[in-house]
């Protein structure tokens, strides 16, 4: 049978030693008895990162301002220049090149010469732009780091809540069977099966929502991986253990990313100011031009050197200094507002995250078991000829202790993602 089954034939002796061993791989370990891959934390968020478009385009952009920076400041392209001078407009030569000995034809060329204050503020705005695109990208990855983060979180937390509904399935069940035989040996009513029934319903209803949460939060996790995916999650990070302690965090504020741009705003501003008061230095022009007259004339060179006056500095230059010192100012004190802004949402985060964990906790070791016992003995208690109301009570305080604790172990962890991804990934190792 096994030759058969194998194409081989079992009169050879060379053949037939390794038909066991092939029987045995086929039976024991088919290919499809292997465990789907699962999608951990991890593996969800370098997905991402490969794969965002928003991320491309911010590194398109970095791109982009690094090749300015590097023309930044260079001296602006020569003028060339073709014309005719001294061109007659009366008499018998008006409007033609030879009607007066002193009309030429004339080619030259010009070069403008900014200030060196001015060139120098021009190569800082560049750098300030490029190192902004730059802190543009990072921030913008640590946004998607916590987004996914998010995601995939709400989409294990619902998950987990709807297998903990399920499992309880079992009990509402023998909650009715025990009203039904009640019923049948006339030591209940009819009333009772069907609010013991309609309290099971509720806990499908219930079940019907988390999974509408799973698929949703499933669909934002999409978004950033680039496409659907029905891979089963892997086992959470441990949300009680984060990559850095609070005062770490407090200290390094300005290396988060919500403040990784204003260390290049400041710069701008400062070279925007540099801008202003290299425009009270004169900018000189220098040209050259060659001119070829007629009728056996030498022809000409001309020289011009021109410079800018700026003389009435009070109601120009001066006003554009103090408008860029403001701005400077401006930025400064909405840097210092925006590190206050950090340290402030850091520590609410930290507190939220250590009030969620106790909550977590207590849900675990205490509320849950009691919650259980409970409805445990209400059961009892209804199968020795009890009411059936402290049953449904006890129920239905189950299901809302199991509900809570799933949904509070979702914001244990979003808690915790807010805070274990706002430093860049070299700092970070949650």
């Amino acid at each position: 049978m096994v030759s058969r089954l194998f194409g081989v034939r079992a009169t050879s002796a060379r053949y037939a030693r390794w038909l066991p061993l092939a029987a045995a791989l086929f039976f024991v370990s088919p290919v499809w008895a292997v465990d789907p891959p699962v999608l951990t934390l991890d593996a969800a968020i370098h997905q991402s990162i490969e794969r965002a478009p928003l991320l491309e385009a911010r590194r398109a952009q970095s791109e982009s301002a690094r090749q300015e920076a590097a023309r930044a400041g260079a001296l602006p392209d020569p003028q060339l220049t073709v014309g005719v001078d001294n061109l007659a407009v009366q008499g018998p030569g008006a409007f033609t090149a030879g009607g007066d000995s002193m009309t030429m034809r004339t080619v030259g060329i010009s070069q403008t010469l900014p200030s060196r204050s001015k060139r120098q503020a021009e190569r800082a705005m560049g750098s300030a732009n490029a190192a902004l695109a730059a802190s543009s990208e990072v921030t913008t990855s640590l946004s998607i780091r916590q987004q996914v983060a998010d995601a995939w979180i709400s989409a294990w937390g619902a998950h987990r809540e709807t297998m903990m509904l399920q499992s309880m399935r079992q009990a509402w069940a023998q909650d009715v069977a025990v009203a039904k035989a009640r019923l049948r040996g006339g030591t209940g009513s009819a009333a009772e099966v069907l609010a013991v029934r309609m309290a099971a319903l509720d806990l499908e209803n219930r079940i019907d929502e988390a999974s509408a949460r799973e698929a949703q939060a499933r669909a934002s996790l999409a978004r950033w991986l680039g496409s659907a995916t029905e891979q089963p999650l892997g086992d959470a990070p441990d949300f009680a253990v984060l990559p850095h302690d609070e005062a770490s965090l407090l200290a390094s504020l300005d290396r988060q990313g919500n403040l990784l741009g204003w260390p290049a705003r400041e710069q701008a501003a400062e070279a925007a100011l540099a801008a202003a008061r290299a425009d009270k230095h004169p900018e000189w022009n220098v040209g050259l031009s060659y001119g070829s007259r007629v009728r056996g004339l030498s022809d000409m060179v001309s020289l011009q050197v021109g410079v800018s006056l700026p003389l009435f500095t009070r109601n120009r230059q001066d006003r554009g200094i103090s408008a860029r010192a403001a701005d400077l100012d401006a930025v400064r004190d909405e840097r210092d507002d925006a590190r206050r802004q950090q340290a402030e949402a850091i520590q609410s985060a930290w507190a939220q995250w250590q009030s969620l964990g106790q909550q977590v906790r207590r849900h675990r070791d205490a509320l849950l078991p009691l919650a259980n016992d409970r409805a445990a003995l209400a059961l009892a208690a209804y199968r020795g000829g009890g009411e059936i109301q402290p049953l449904l009570d006890a129920r239905r305080d189950e299901i809302a202790h199991h509900t809570d604790y799933a949904r509070m172990q979702t914001e244990y962890g979003r808690a915790w993602a807010a805070l274990a991804y706002l430093l860049p990934t070299s700092e970070t190792t949650p």
